[in-house]
Parts: structure tokens; sequence; C-alpha cells
């Protein structure tokens, strides 16, 4: 049996005050001293197109997401982002409506994937804005939710051809062929807009990203596939 000596001694060790928490940026909801909202465009980008984000309930927890970034940068209505692992459901307000959009296309490297680059720019010979949906997790889960939910199936996929290497260097890729969501959207807006500047702005608070978790001892990772290709050399 606890004595009340025990419990008072116990009771001595709670600090009067709660322990002071760092400084929180409202708008990126990280450390203001590690806050990548100064590489934001100065005013929200308007782009015709707008890019929708199926992202995977798990994606939400993680500390490194690129998607508040993509909120961030462009205007309210330009970013949707609905959570599941299924799509559509009854929660996912107007989601059904952008899927069965003509202008809606799927950016997911399915066999019949046709290069980005061969779709008409929005303007170009009446060419409307496009519905850009992007499946927001890990490969895997991304791989899940296209399989567990069939629309997806019916929407013209698009693939991004001669992929850059990811600008997001501190979270490893599994292969030199994946991108960030935010790199994926910004490439994407930046073809079908016909406006290559926009790639530039929207990459920003990722550089900063990188480099504040570099300054405060993050690595650069590299792809799973250079670290198999090292290995494989080292052994031979």
């Amino acid at each position: 049996m606890i004595s009340e000596k025990t419990v008072w001694e116990d009771l001595s060790g709670i600090f009067a005050d709660p322990p002071k928490m760092r400084n929180m940026c409202e708008k990126c909801k990280r450390p203001v001293t590690v806050c990548w909202c100064s590489g934001l465009p100065k005013t929200r980008l308007r782009p015709q197109s707008r890019l929708i984000i199926l992202q995977h309930p798990a994606e939400e927890k993680r500390c490194l997401r690129t998607v508040p970034m993509l909120s961030l940068a462009l205007e309210q209505e330009k970013c949707l982002t609905y959570r599941g692992k299924k799509f559509p459901q009854v929660k996912h307000e107007g989601l059904q409506e952008i899927l069965h959009d003509s202008n809606t296309i799927l950016l997911y490297p399915t066999t019949e994937a046709v290069a980005l680059e061969l779709l008409t720019p929005v303007g170009r010979n009446g060419q409307k804005p496009y519905n850009v949906i992007l499946l927001d997790g890990t490969w895997p889960q991304a791989k899940a939710i296209y399989h567990a939910s069939p629309v997806l199936n019916s929407l013209r996929a698009c693939k991004i051809v001669g992929v850059p290497t990811s600008q997001y260097v501190i979270r490893t890729q599994p292969n030199e062929g994946c991108l960030s969501t935010l790199e994926t959207g910004a490439i994407a807006l930046s073809f079908l807009e016909n406006k290559p500047c926009i790639l530039e702005e929207m990459l920003r608070p990722l550089h900063h990203l990188c480099r504040f978790q570099l300054a405060y001892g993050a690595v650069v990772h590299h792809s799973k596939d250079v670290f198999f290709k090292r290995k494989l050399t080292k052994q031979l």
C-alpha cells in the first residue's frame, strides 16, 4: 500500500507551471524556427486547373508532409483534399461530380497512362481547365487506393515522362522515378497551364524544409534503387 508520504513526494515533483512549448507557426503548424512559410508565394497562386488530392489516412500523421505546401501555395478552391482508403464515399462532398467530369485526369502510372506532355494545355484549342487527381501516400498505399476505387480505373491516366530527381532529399524514395506529392502537382500544373514559373514558385517551401532539416542533423537520402546499386557494386 502506497504511504501518504510517498504520494506527497510524488506530487512535489510536479511543476507548478506546464513546461514551455515551442512557438508554432499558425500556417504550417511547424516550430517557428523551422517554418517554411517564407518560401510560399507572396500571394496564393490561382491556376485555371485544380488539384484534387486523395489522401490515405496514415499520411496525415506524417511530420514531413508536402500536401500542406500545396494547400498554402494555391487558392483554397484550387487544391481540395479528400481522405480515405476508398473513393468516393458519402463523406466526400463534391468528389463524385469531379470524378465524372470529362476534364478530370489521374496522375498514376498505369500501363495505359499517356505522357502528361501530350495533353493539350488549358486555353489551347478551347481546352478547359483540368481536375488533376493525385494519390497521396506511400507507393503501397497509393496502389491500394487505386485498386479499391473502381472509378479511378475509368479515368484518363497520365504520367510524367523524363522525371527529374526528386528534390525532397530528406526522404527516401522507392526509386529514381518517384516524386513527392508537391513535386508531382507542381510539375502537372506547370505543364497543363503552360507556365514553367509555377514549378519554381511551388517548390520553394520544399527547398526551405530540406535546408532546415539538413541544418538540424538530417542527412541526404538517396532512392532505394541507388542504395541497392551501390550495395551490388561493393559486392562485385
